[in-house]
């Protein structure tokens, strides 16, 4: 599928400059995690509408690794945006969060994740598991923890947003959209997704082309799922052959006889399905009737 940067990033900023001034926002406000998705949009933002009608958050909580902060620091200091980090931390010890699973303050990160992810290679298939709310109590209450702190910070992004009348920018791409790597009301509910359209691999692309930091480049995507858990580990293979396989999907064509691996096209479309009940489940609620 043909890409071209350059193209790409002048359409997006378009779109971008077009919905603001249709809408009437002031300005944007966007939540910046350190990694890939987050750095191309804050760029594709500051050519769009400029620094100054930009309000970029890094909020982290008591499980945020430190580098992921360092990282997000880094870019918004790399496109010149001021930033302000705050600590989720509060609003999540009095939802409840940490609750169900204790700290680990004295514990080093290697052994947290260790710990992580051999809870995560317990089960047979645990993304599928996620996509499905199933599992036993203690994947349950994984999925209610890691949750509701995605929710949190979209409250946050919110509060600050409305207090401007400035519209909230999403970081989801359609990778991630097609096979469900999103929390429904957490970074799915914004009021603009400027790469919902491209692929993971063309994020990657205009990345290059918008002098992202090669350090964010170079950094494995996570899926804020499990301490050290990368997305192409969560999925089972990498970016390049499901977004091959994707994009053959959408041209419609024989994948097969292109020698994708049958099992890896099998789970994809195992993974595509599974995403597509939960949005048709998170759309079906139904009032009670008064039948009498």
């Amino acid at each position: 599928m043909n890409f071209n940067p350059e193209v790409e990033s002048k359409k997006i900023e378009r779109f971008i400059n077009e919905l603001i001034e249709k809408h009437g926002y002031r300005g944007a406000v966007i939540g910046v995690s350190g990694g890939i998705d987050s750095a191309v949009v804050l760029a594709l933002l500051v050519n769009a509408v400029g620094k100054a009608k930009i309000k970029a958050f890094i909020l982290p909580e008591r499980d945020s690794s430190r580098q992921s902060i360092e990282d997000a620091k880094l870019v918004c200091q790399h496109f010149g945006v001021e930033y302000r980090v705050e600590s989720i931390t509060k609003a999540l010890s009095g939802l409840g969060t940490y609750k169900l699973f204790p700290p680990a303050l004295f514990i080093p990160e290697k052994l947290k994740i260790v710990y992580a992810k051999n809870r995560w290679n317990r089960y047979d298939d645990p993304y599928a598991m996620d996509l499905q709310n199933s599992g036993d109590e203690l994947f349950l209450k994984g999925i209610a923890y890691y949750r509701s702190k995605h929710r949190i910070r979209m409250c946050k992004l919110y509060f600050e947003a409305e207090k401007l009348n400035y519209c909230v920018v999403g970081t989801t791409n359609k990778t991630e959209l097609k096979l469900g790597l999103y929390v429904k009301w957490g970074d799915d509910s914004v009021d603009i997704e400027p790469i919902k359209h491209l692929y993971k691999t063309q994020v990657f692309e205009l990345a290059r082309y918008l002098n992202v930091p090669e350090k964010i480049i170079k950094k494995p995507p996570t899926p804020d799922l499990v301490p050290g858990l990368t997305d192409e580990e969560a999925f089972g293979m990498t970016y390049q052959e499901i977004d091959s396989i994707l994009m053959g999907l959408e041209k419609e064509h024989d994948l097969l006889e292109k020698n994708i691996n049958d099992e890896k096209y099998k789970r994809i479309m195992r993974l595509i399905e599974l995403a597509k009940y939960r949005e048709i489940k998170s759309l079906g609620i139904e009032d009670a009737k008064d039948e009498r």
